[in-house]
């Protein structure tokens, strides 16, 4: 066998902390938000999942590109993670079903990975100093530039990324003699999603991230979808707009992580920067209406303020996050509208949430035979 000669490489994390690697194919620096994974597996999905953009991912399984890739496992139309730091990076694959290798995928995403990197010794220190902007570089001979270089990098918050991610025009999913169609709001979608939809009945709409009421409502939907997606919320005014005039007119509406903050911001409710976020697909979440605990998949690093919900007259709240008991869903006393801050689509991880399409899709069957005319 073969093998290359690789080039150093470093992380170097925004309070001048230095972590050593190799590099993975291509050579090169990548910046972001560092984070971390905790998820065995479904490294493809994790890596093109829109929520990921800006972001450097930590992934804590040691092992990396072992099953290869496959086209199936895309949930987006190329990788949006900014970079890769692993400890073990397989270049050669055993998955039968496999379309080729890690290497080559990140060869042709022009991506900037590095692997041999103590990751246990990574997270733990993220898991104490807090998410922070970094730099992986197989230049490792000249710091003080990389630092200048990673000072000029905006921090997360405040950070408006969902235009980065979305559709430039609207377009279709699913059958167009479904039951249901459905308006999805584009501000980081995640194919899978579009999947569960459509495998129940529904005709998709997607449009941009910036798209009005108007806009959306010309093409008489039943129901309402707000995507998950990457960055600060509280940037999106557009979507925050939808998402008011959407529930002002008492539509079915459905909203996924970060359209779960979006509908919280429409309610007056904050939303805040986690110190670490969640990502993975092992989180327990209680259903407070059915008293069912759910294992779940998520990523995020904002969160909608627990005590303001509690405080606000027409706000319920649905789930709650076992690890640290932070708000998981939630959903309007008075209008048809609900939203959770995991993924029910669970792409990768586990399918215990799954119903919540079923109840959205249920509000959408109710509403539309109460409201048979054009609405």
């Amino acid at each position: 066998m073969k093998y290359k000669t690789r080039k150093k490489a470093l992380v170097l994390l925004a309070d001048g902390t230095i972590f050593y690697g190799k590099a993975v194919g291509k050579p090169g620096k990548a910046f972001g938000e560092i984070c971390f994974n905790t998820g065995m597996t479904g490294y493809q999905e994790i890596f093109t999942d829109p929520s990921y953009f800006g972001q450097l991912m930590v992934a804590t399984n040691a092992h990396i590109g072992n099953y290869g890739v496959n086209d199936d496992d895309m949930e987006s139309d190329s990788i949006k993670i900014s970079g890769l730091i692993c400890r073990n990076f397989s270049y050669h694959y055993s998955r039968p079903a496999a379309s080729g290798s890690l290497e080559q995928f990140f060869e042709d995403n022009d991506l900037v990975a590095i692997s041999d990197v103590d990751t246990r010794s990574l997270v733990s220190y993220i898991r104490d100093k807090g998410a922070m902007n970094a730099v992986i570089s197989t230049d490792v001979d000249d710091i003080d530039q990389l630092k200048k270089e990673l000072a000029q990098v905006p921090e997360m918050k405040g950070l408006e990324l969902a235009s980065k991610v979305s559709t430039k025009s609207p377009y279709f999913f699913g059958e167009e003699n479904a039951p249901f169609k459905i308006a999805a709001l584009d501000i980081g979608i995640k194919k899978n999603i579009l999947r569960n939809l459509a495998n129940r009945g529904c005709y998709i709409k997607i449009f941009p991230y910036d798209t009005a009421f108007e806009e959306m409502s010309i093409w008489n939907p039943d129901g309402y979808f707000l995507s998950n997606g990457p960055g600060d919320p509280e940037p999106l005014k557009e979507a925050q707009e939808l998402a008011k005039q959407i529930i002002d007119r008492d539509l079915p509406l459905f909203g996924i992580c970060l359209g779960h903050q979006v509908i919280a911001q429409a309610k007056g409710i904050s939303t805040y920067k986690m110190h670490n976020g969640h990502r993975g697909i092992n989180h327990p979440v209680m259903n407070l209406l059915t008293g069912k605990g759910e294992i779940t998949s998520q990523n995020h690093g904002f969160a909608v303020n627990r005590e303001e919900c509690e405080a606000h007259p027409d706000i319920e709240i649905t789930h709650l996050h076992l690890n640290d008991q932070t708000l998981a869903g939630m959903r309007l006393k008075s209008k048809n509208c609900f939203s959770v801050q995991y993924h029910p689509e669970a792409s990768p991880g586990p399918h215990d949430s799954t119903y919540l399409f079923d109840q959205f899709l249920e509000n959408v069957r109710i509403s539309k035979e109460a409201n048979p005319v054009t609405k």
